[in-house]
């Protein structure tokens, strides 16, 4: 029964993108940017372990500024069990090796624990965040509403994307489209030419209509809003289309504004962009591992800069625990991946994950390079990483509190 639940998690979980071309990448001798072919799936795993790391030169993108400041992440005392000659010393470097992980980083109360880089990747660089992007666009959702550009969650789409009107989405609110649970069909199989999201990025876009929009609009539905849940990248795109329209900014500007000036990142992230230069909601924000670190200590001290909350109060709690119950112990929220332990993560396919667990004020960073999209068995090795670092987490807790005087 475990087996088969997290094999229909794995099966399901985090649809991503870049299927912009139906060729298979040749293999490469020599890796540059101009030498990788647009279509992701086609990389090779050479390919795929420069080309994470430098999505930016391969894509276009628009640029997320960085401010004047600087969120410091102080280090505190390494984990003993991973560092240097400690008991887990040798699990740790088995797990980034077989996990081709890139980079990994653990804060815990907002300090560094454990920082590693792998793969040729260093922190100088940015790294693609594959369906992580979706979960910092359900943020700018609940920015855009408490900034009063946008009214409520459950206002219908076409409000705001009125090129929408007559189309499967006329009583879709925006609350279905955070949850998946417009009912609207799309197809999300990467090996397939004629699923949704591989046309998406290749068909005629309607005279005058952002891209996702001329899309998603001939769409039909395949249920009542809000009846079935199934996971369409589209419609994070389109949510993405929706922030554009009501804020007046694109969604790099707004980011820049809301999260990455003030919050104090350390450096300027990329978007990828689409046909109509409207940013891929959806996917493929690129930032250095420390910035994915930073927004996930970000969330966990509620979405606040200078005391002050940059999404409704309520945002959170609705954002990251169950709207819907998938199957046993997940849930997804609003862009986020929700676990019954209270823990919830970002996640994008090849291995990418900010996981946040609040209980033990925990952030846990993974850019990696998989060979596979999706799979069981790295899956379970992540979960098993978690567990393994909560242990060490929990024994220092406990060891603290036997050791503190009557």
């Amino acid at each position: 029964m475990r087996v088969h639940i997290s094999t229909s998690f794995l099966y399901l979980i985090l649809p991503f993108i870049v299927l912009f071309s139906a060729l298979t990448s040749p293999a490469q001798s020599i890796i540059n940017a101009d030498s990788l072919a647009k279509n992701t799936f086609g990389w090779n795993q050479q390919e795929r372990e420069f080309g994470f790391a430098h999505f930016d030169e391969v894509f276009n993108t628009h640029n997320v500024p960085k401010g004047g400041k600087v969120h410091k992440l102080p280090q505190a005392a390494p984990i003993t069990a991973f560092s240097k000659g400690g008991q887990k010393e040798k699990q740790l470097d088995a797990f980034i090796t077989t996990q081709k992980v890139a980079g990994i980083l653990i804060l815990q109360n907002g300090k560094i624990r454990l920082e590693r880089y792998a793969l040729g990747f260093s922190d100088g660089q940015r790294w693609t965040s594959q369906s992580v992007a979706k979960s910092v666009t359900s943020i700018l959702v609940g920015a855009a509403i408490k900034d009063g550009y946008i009214e409520s969650i459950d206002d219908f789409v076409t409000k705001y994307l009125p090129d929408l009107k007559g189309s499967a989405y006329d009583k879709v609110t925006i609350r279905n489209m955070l949850t998946m649970t417009t009912g609207v069909k799309w197809t999300e199989t990467y090996t397939d030419p004629n699923a949704d999201i591989v046309k998406f990025y290749t068909q005629p876009i309607d005279s005058g209509m952002d891209e996702t929009v001329s899309y998603m609009r001939h769409l039909p539905a395949e249920a009542e809003p809000g009846k079935k849940w199934a996971y369409k990248t589209g419609e994070t795109h389109l949510l993405g289309a929706l922030v554009s329209a009501a804020t007046g900014k694109t969604l790099s500007e707004y980011l820049s504004l809301k999260i990455w000036v003030p919050y104090g990142m350390e450096s300027k992230a990329t978007w990828n962009i689409g046909r109509t230069s409207q940013e891929f909601a959806g996917c493929c924000l690129q930032m250095k591992l420390r910035d994915f670190g930073r927004f996930g200590q970000f969330i966990l001290d509620s979405a606040r800069i200078n005391g002050k909350s940059i999404v409704p109060g309520d945002w959170l709690q609705l954002a990251t625990h169950a709207q819907v119950k998938l199957w046993p112990g997940w849930g997804y929220g609003f862009q986020w991946w929700t676990l019954d332990d209270g823990t919830f993560r970002a996640l994008g396919i090849h291995g990418q994950m900010i996981h946040i667990d609040p209980s033990r004020h925990l952030v846990v960073v993974l850019n990696s390079a998989w060979p596979e999209a999706e799979s069981f068995t790295r899956q379970i090795e992540v979960d098993n990483f978690l567990r393994s670092v909560n242990k060490e987490i929990d024994k220092e807790k406990n060891n603290l509190t036997n050791s503190a005087p009557l």
